[in-house]
């Protein structure tokens, strides 16, 4: 999977390799995942050219039909954030895990934030204390990003404030295609750097703003569902964890329950492996409820919120 195999696929010459480099895909499985219009739109070729590429690539890394035992055997590089929370941490069997894409969504004050900052702080610490020891990219979508929260929880987490800041990459997304580029210009980042968490917080305040009435409603959709899948390949890509925040919405027709929903629809809660409902409780305390994972029950944990960050309540 190393660079120079570029050459080698069909349709690949030295400029179009040259081309793909300077998009940013310079490995077999950054072209595999890639589709056709995208690659095609990315890297300035035809689209008959993208896909002979991609196919050749897939071919390359044999990306067809394998057993359950080696879906098992590749889960095994998996790996898991400590949330600071053992109440949190058994919700989740273990904490936030790389390869997949959690979703946190909450009313205002519930913490999403919270729990994404604190995320960016632990995948800093070694793997023995529930860290990756690894490096996080964070696209601000709301300005919510405050150092000197990080530099509070990373004294807390026994790390240096200083280092933990540096190893965060933030970028400050203006609006949602703004945000769509920067995900896809993450990769450089990873490359380039140990990382080990991308987050983005929030993921839909930026498209609700920009996609306004109904009429409006498909392409909003069919860019966030483009947005998701860009991050997801991120995930499988480089073994990172993603983690994502989300607004609410009240849906009034709902007679019974919580009419709380998050926004985004089937588009967000079909990509997402890990939804985490989080609402207020009594003073600093939050409850987190497990609402969606495809091997984990349902269910809630008890958490605080407090100077050094998440602790359990």
């Amino acid at each position: 999977m190393a660079d120079a195999n570029l050459e080698d696929l069909p349709g690949v010459g030295a400029k179009t390799a040259e081309k793909l480099k300077d998009a940013g895909y310079d490995t077999l499985m950054s072209i595999a995942t890639m589709s056709a219009a995208d690659l095609s739109e990315v890297a300035d070729l035809g689209s008959k050219t993208a896909n002979k590429i991609i196919i050749a690539a897939r071919k390359e890394l044999d990306l067809g039909f394998q057993t359950g035992s080696d879906k098992l055997e590749e889960r095994k590089s998996m790996a898991k954030i400590s949330l600071s929370s053992e109440n949190f941490n058994d919700l989740l069997d273990g904490g936030v895990e790389t390869q997949s894409i959690t979703e946190f969504y909450g009313e205002f004050g519930s913490a999403k934030t919270q729990c994404a900052l604190q995320l960016a702080v632990n995948c800093q610490l070694p793997e023995e204390d529930g860290g990756l020891d690894k490096g996080v990219v964070f696209i601000d979508t709301e300005d919510t990003f405050i150092p000197e929260r990080v530099e509070q929880m990373a004294e807390g987490a026994g790390l240096d404030p200083e280092e933990v800041l540096d190893n965060i990459f933030v970028a400050r997304a203006y609006n949602s295609d703004h945000q769509i580029l920067l995900a896809e210009k993450a990769q450089d980042i990873i490359k380039k750097n140990d990382i080990g968490l991308i987050v983005v917080d929030s993921l839909t305040a930026q498209f609700r703003s920009d996609y306004v009435g109904r009429g409006q409603l498909a392409e909003r959709q069919q860019k966030l569902n483009k947005h998701m899948h860009t991050l997801q390949r991120l995930a499988n890509t480089f073994n990172t964890a993603v983690v994502v925040t989300n607004q609410v919405m009240s849906n009034p027709g709902q007679l019974f329950g919580d009419p709380t929903s998050a926004i985004g629809g089937h588009i967000v809660g079909h990509a997402s492996a890990f939804r985490i409902y989080l609402r207020k409780s009594k003073k600093d305390k939050r409850i987190a409820r497990l609402v969606d994972c495809p091997y984990l029950p349902e269910g809630e944990a008890v958490f605080r919120v407090t100077e050094n960050g998440l602790e359990d309540a």
